[in-house]
């Protein structure tokens, strides 16, 4: 008997994710910029025809969003929302057994401990460390930003006004992946991110995810939060 509880739809997203090569791709577009086909294809080390067929699941099935530009495809990840399911369902994940294939991967893992970015805001142990003196100092309470944390992002000048004015949550709890614990996603982690990225107190390492506190951002940002980082 058809029933119209959601089951179906749930059992054909969790099918759109049960493909490595298709986790593969949703997780590189954590970084929340767009990717071609064919670099998807790279890195997943499929060919291009392949790659395509698997974006157009996850288009159909609305975790990706396309846009043309001439002869390239570009694809990102619909939405925030999309983002945070991803990062969740990776942390409620097993972790990997067994070690690294290489040095290269040991180090590209180790550097995304350290500090990511989970879509438009800071994952990690980085993300992590942050929303824990945010909490410690009562600027964030019971996953609400208090008068004193909305004039401390105000401070640091962080666009509170747009963040609030956005669609999404202001706050968010975002279960990270690698820490196995919260930290602060929606429209005020999004806002400080990109604060925090154009003050140039947080960098990107290479083109993927991973980010780092340059010696500027340790600085600022542990006398703002009066803990080290």
């Amino acid at each position: 008997m058809a029933t119209s509880d959601g089951a179906a739809e749930m059992a054909r997203l969790a099918g759109a994710l049960a493909d490595r090569t298709r986790a593969s791709f949703c997780l590189a577009l954590l970084d929340g910029r767009a990717w071609t086909a064919g670099e998807l294809a790279h890195r997943a080390g499929v060919a291009r025809s392949t790659a395509s067929e698997h974006l157009d699941r996850l288009v159909a099935d609305g975790l990706l969003v396309e846009e043309r530009q001439g002869r390239h495809r570009y694809v990102r990840l619909a939405d925030a929302d999309t983002a945070e399911l991803i990062e969740s369902l990776s942390a409620h994940a097993p972790a990997p057994s067994g070690a690294p294939a290489s040095l290269r991967t040991a180090t590209a893992q180790s550097a995304l401990q350290r500090g990511r970015t989970c879509y438009d805001h800071l994952a990690g142990r980085l993300g992590v460390t942050i929303t824990d003196a945010m909490i410690e100092r009562r600027l964030l309470d019971g996953w609400a930003v208090t008068p004193g944390g909305m004039a401390w992002l105000d401070d640091l000048g962080v666009d509170v006004r747009a963040a609030h004015g956005s669609r999404r949550p202001f706050v968010r709890r975002c279960l990270d992946w690698t820490e196995r614990r919260p930290h602060l996603a929606g429209g005020s982690a999004a806002a400080l991110c990109q604060r925090l990225f154009d003050l140039r107190w947080v960098e990107r390492i290479g083109t993927g995810r991973a980010v780092r506190l340059t010696p500027d951002g340790r600085r600022g940002l542990s006398a703002a939060l009066q803990r080290e980082l």
